[in-house]
Parts: structure tokens; sequence; C-alpha cells
């Protein structure tokens, strides 16, 4: 949103995918970002798209919530309830034997202080990935393009979030003790 510290969205965006476009499993991936986003848009690219994996890159305020865009463009917290609530439509209990082959898997909210929200979605889907605390933008990205790289060359979620903290490690952005991963 507007008044936030602006992130390297794009940078990002176009990290992980240059990963994936040489990843061996690269043909199980198709990225399909949406930028802005309102929380509106949030839930009909989830019934739209049927995501495997959900990414969020942003900023959290911890407790309060994450930061979406309001109609306006301004920032706006939803709260980790509020996700958990959407993120419970599309899991595995809440879905009929076609939809489980579409159902959500993984969720990374790679943005500062987002580990309570994770934990609240991590009720709902297998493997969620939130932050302990604030990370800058470069580790953020190295933290994705660690664990896309992974994931896209066949590995699990548990290797693939182990490859995002040695990314980080390995580049010096520093930050590697932030990702939490929760498994339900």
């Amino acid at each position: 949103p507007k008044p936030t510290t602006r992130l390297r969205l794009d940078q990002e965006i176009r990290d992980i995918e240059e990963g994936l476009q040489r990843a061996c499993h690269r043909d199980r991936f198709t990225l399909i970002p949406k930028l802005a986003v309102r929380p509106r848009d949030l839930q009909r690219a989830m019934l739209e798209e049927r995501p495997k994996i959900v990414h969020f890159s942003g900023h959290g305020e911890g407790e309060t919530g994450l930061y979406f865009e309001d109609h306006q463009g301004h920032p706006k917290l939803i709260t980790g309830k509020a996700l958990a609530d959407l993120f419970k439509l599309f899991a595995p209990e809440s879905q009929t034997e076609a939809q489980k082959e579409k159902q959500i898997t993984c969720v990374l909210l790679n943005g500062g202080y987002s580990a309570i929200q994770a934990k609240e979605i991590a009720k709902h889907i297998p493997y969620v990935i939130g932050m302990s605390q604030s990370i800058n933008d470069a580790a953020a990205i190295e933290f994705a393009v660690g664990f896309y790289d992974a994931l896209g060359n066949g590995e699990s979620v548990e290797f693939a979030f182990e490859s995002g903290k040695v990314a980080m490690g390995l580049s010096g952005t520093g930050g590697e003790y932030a990702p939490v991963l929760i498994k339900s």
C-alpha cells in the first residue's frame, strides 16, 4: 500500500520466475502474480486460480495482521483469523474429492512479523511459512528464490524451507533465523 515502505516485488517475481524456468520440474509450476491486492482480490484469485501454493510478499504488523490495500490504495490490515477463515474454505476437509487434487498445500508469508498469521493459517493448510521478525527486502527475495529453486527441482517443502534459509545466509543479507515453518 502507498504509505508503507516500497518493496522490490518486481525483482522478487522476476527472480522466482527465472529459477522456475531453469528448474527440472518447471512444467509443474505456473507463476500468476497479483499485485496491489485488496482482500476481495485475494478471495477472487483463490476461487479462480485454485493455487497449490499461495505466496504473500508485503508487510506485517505481528498480531495486528498483514497489510493489503483498500479500494483507494491505502493500507488495510487483515488479521490472521480472517486469513485463516479464508484458507479454511480451501482446506482438505472442506474440499470435494475432485477439488482435493487442487488444494492449497503451502502458504508462504514472505513479510516481516507474519509468523502469527502463519500459525492461524496452519490450522487448515499443511505447510505455512511466516517470519518471526522483520526482514529486509533483499533477505526476503533470497529466501523466496532459495525456496522455489528447491521446489522447482523436486525437493520437499521442508527441504525448500531450509534451502531458503541457507540462501539468506550465503547471500549475506541476514534474516536466516526469521523464517518459521509450521506443519499441520
